[in-house]
């Protein structure tokens, strides 16, 4: 963690710990994308003979594409390979994000924030790097440091490794980020890692994981709020107290 002066002059300065980096999950965090995966499941197996229920969608939510292709050819049946399935989920969203990417409440503030500290972010996703690169490309430069996708990983989420690359490739140590994750498997992933993790959940329910905190959403969240936030992350309620509703708990979708 580093030590920032933040204020507009020496009466009003106040020093406050930031992470050494901030570890952003894409789809359902950064971007509300999930609804996108959703409907291009929908699409391509119906297009192909077979039928689909937002209940199956539900599992996908923060698996590696692989793992979530072979679901979908398990529960249909359908006559496509895994790198079909994968491809044709991809150009589907991609096509959608190019029209309009769906941010999440408060995470590109967030983002440019950080930006401006000089506090390094980057994306964590299970998604592969030309979606991501087709979200990264509509922020402003050096918006993230580093991309890890999911084609570039041995092991994808839940296995610690993707955010273990990360940090690898910011030269920091894994407890010393910050992780911000919306799912399961995301938030197993991170914590596994030993990165502390914020959990806002969107599409699906997170239970509560050691090592990881839940809010309701990234509104009104600063970077120098982060370390606050997740100062309970080894508590047994693990439950962070939301910006501008203190002493209220959040909610566990």
């Amino acid at each position: 963690m580093t030590d920032f002066l933040l204020g507009t002059d020496a009466a009003n300065e106040e020093t406050v710990r930031l992470p050494a980096a901030v570890l952003w999950d894409m789809d359902g965090t950064l971007v509300d994308t999930e609804p996108y995966w959703i409907a291009a499941e929908y699409d391509l197996v119906e297009s192909h003979g077979g039928t689909w229920a937002d209940e199956f969608a539900h599992e996908l939510v923060g698996n590696a594409l692989e793992v979530s292709a072979r679901v979908i050819l398990d529960r249909t049946g359908i006559e496509l390979t895994v790198p079909e399935v994968v491809q044709a989920l991809l150009e589907r969203v991609v096509s959608r994000v190019d029209e309009q990417v769906p941010w999440r409440p408060g995470a590109p503030q967030l983002l440019a924030e950080l930006r401006a500290l000089g506090v390094p972010s980057a994306l964590v996703t299970m998604s592969y790097r030309s979606l991501a690169e087709a979200v990264v490309g509509q922020l402003p430069d050096e918006s993230f440091h580093s991309l890890v996708t999911g084609d570039e990983v041995a092991r994808g989420k839940p296995d610690p490794e993707p955010y273990l690359v990360a940090a690898r490739q910011l030269g920091v140590r894994p407890e010393d980020c910050i992780a911000i994750e919306d799912s399961p498997t995301g938030v197993t992933s991170a914590t596994a890692a030993g990165v502390p993790t914020i959990a806002v959940p969107n599409v699906v329910p997170v239970p509560h994981i050691p090592g990881a905190v839940h809010v309701e959403t990234l509104a009104g969240v600063s970077a120098a709020d982060l370390t606050r936030l997740v100062a309970p992350a080894t508590s047994p309620q693990g439950t962070a107290e939301a910006p501008g509703d203190l002493g209220a708990p959040s909610s566990r979708r």
